[in-house]
This record gives structure tokens, sequence and C-alpha cells, in this order.
């Protein structure tokens, strides 16, 4: 069973619960990351759900979300994911946006609400997805990418990577120098945990 981190609004951990039932209508706060592989050419790899997916199903986004287990350091779920839905090994993992929260609700009423660290990572590797989790992907040159989910508000992409980017476009056109944020702006409940390896 894969477990999610509850949240209170301060953002420190209440409980854990049952992944594969904390998604409905009532979604409580919980943990989660979202991060944005780059490669040495500035290009995003840009990620299409598998139709199988609970939430946003067949819908493009950045190269991976998933949540981290209870104990487990942000860096460490987020090469975890890459792996298993990827078959991604990168060199590196650095947080960006260490307060990134929303909350979506899909047309059938299915909710997401999370603390959502984002975090990038680098790689010269070539993705071999899991199509259970990932339908397709694609390289993007990540300047063209922002530019057009930022004036276009593109229907196919998902609320949380629309809402990202344009916090992401604020910090340079070259993503490969976005600065690092410190461990001490996440979630107590990511802080806790994010110096264990």
């Amino acid at each position: 069973m894969e477990e999610v981190v509850l949240l209170d609004e301060s953002g420190q951990a209440t409980g854990v619960a049952d992944k594969a039932t904390v998604h409905h209508e009532h979604t409580p706060l919980h943990l989660a990351f979202s991060c944005y592989v780059i490669d040495g050419d500035n290009q995003l790899l840009l990620t299409r759900r598998a139709a199988s997916k609970t939430t946003w199903p067949g819908v493009w986004t950045n190269s991976c979300c998933g949540h981290p287990a209870p104990g487990e350091a942000l860096t460490t779920a987020v090469t975890r994911r890459l792996h298993e839905e990827l078959g991604l090994a990168v060199e590196a993992v650095e947080l960006i946006l260490p307060t990134f929260r929303y909350r979506a609700v899909m047309d059938n009423g299915t909710v997401e609400n999370e603390m959502c660290p984002v975090l990038r990572a680098r790689t010269r590797a070539v993705p071999h997805p899991d199509p259970t989790e990932v339908e397709a992907f694609q390289w993007t040159p990540w300047d063209e990418f922002a530019e057009t989910a930022a004036t276009d508000e593109l229907a196919e992409l998902s609320p949380w990577c629309l809402q990202q980017v344009h916090q992401l476009r604020a910090l340079g056109p070259d993503a490969r120098r976005w600065p690092a944020a410190p461990d001490s702006e996440l979630p107590a409940a990511a802080r806790n945990t994010a110096t264990q390896a």
C-alpha cells in the first residue's frame, strides 16, 4: 500500500492515508511534489499522463509528479518516481519553488489538494516510460514552452503545471540557471525529511 502524508494548513504532518483512497470530492490536504527535468540544451521533458490515472488522465504535464512516502526525503522521492515512471536516471535534483500549493477540481468532482514543492532535475539520459504511468513524452525548448503556456493558457496542460509555469518564468528563460531555494522554506512535513537520504 502506498501512503501519502496528510497536512494541516501550516504544513505540519497530521497523519497518513492510502494513496488509492485519498483523491475524491473532499481530498484532504497532503504532501506532493512536481519535477521539471531539463537537459543540457535547456529543453523540458513533457509527459502525457496515462489514461488509467485517477486524476487528469491523458493530460500533458511537467516531467513527473508524485507523493513522498512518510519519512522519505523529497529528493529521494523525486529520484524514485523518475525511475519508476520514466526509467530515467538524473544527475541532480534541486528545490526551486518550495512553497507552491494548489487545489484543482476535475469535471467529475475529483479534487487535487496539495502542498507541492517544485524541483528541477538534470539529465542526459533517454526516457523509457512505464506505459501505465506515462502515455507519451516529448522534449521541448523551455523558453518556447513557457511563453506559450503563459500566453495561451493551454487547456491540454494540467492545472498545476499551468500555475507553476507562471512562477517559473519569473526565474528566467534558462531553466538550467534557476536558483535553488533553501530547504528551510519547505512545508514543515517536507523540511523535516529534506536532508534525509
